[in-house]
């Protein structure tokens, strides 16, 4: 399965971006997670396909949400009220398997730059 990951950019502290993560088939989860500068990477939040049940981290709930467009295999990240702190680089991952250990299938990623 291959994941391509857009809707990264450039926005000023207090903005929105959606994020978007096209799978090239279904899944049985997605996740976001990003890496900043620096930093290791850190898990966002994730969502199950077969009832669109979601998690997002604390550091981004209330901020960030995650949903899914079954007609295009297609899960988004919501971004709103963006930090500085919120800059980095945003992947999606999925598994097709409940018994997967990991995720085994990885996006290229796609920056995102939060001017203060």
């Amino acid at each position: 399965v291959q994941l391509q990951a857009s809707g990264g950019g450039l926005v000023q502290a207090g903005g929105s971006l959606r994020l978007s993560c096209a799978a090239s088939a279904s899944l049985y989860r997605t996740a976001w997670f990003r890496q900043a500068p620096g930093k290791e990477r850190e898990f966002v939040g994730r969502i199950t396909w077969s009832d669109d049940s979601t998690f997002v981290a604390m550091s981004v709930k209330g901020r960030f949400t995650i949903s899914r467009d079954n007609a295009k295999n297609t899960v988004y990240l919501q971004t709103n009220n963006l930090k500085p702190e919120d800059t980095a680089v945003y992947y999606c991952a999925g598994v097709s398997s409940p018994s997967s250990s990991w995720w085994d299938y990885w996006g290229q990623g796609t920056l995102v730059t939060v001017s203060s």
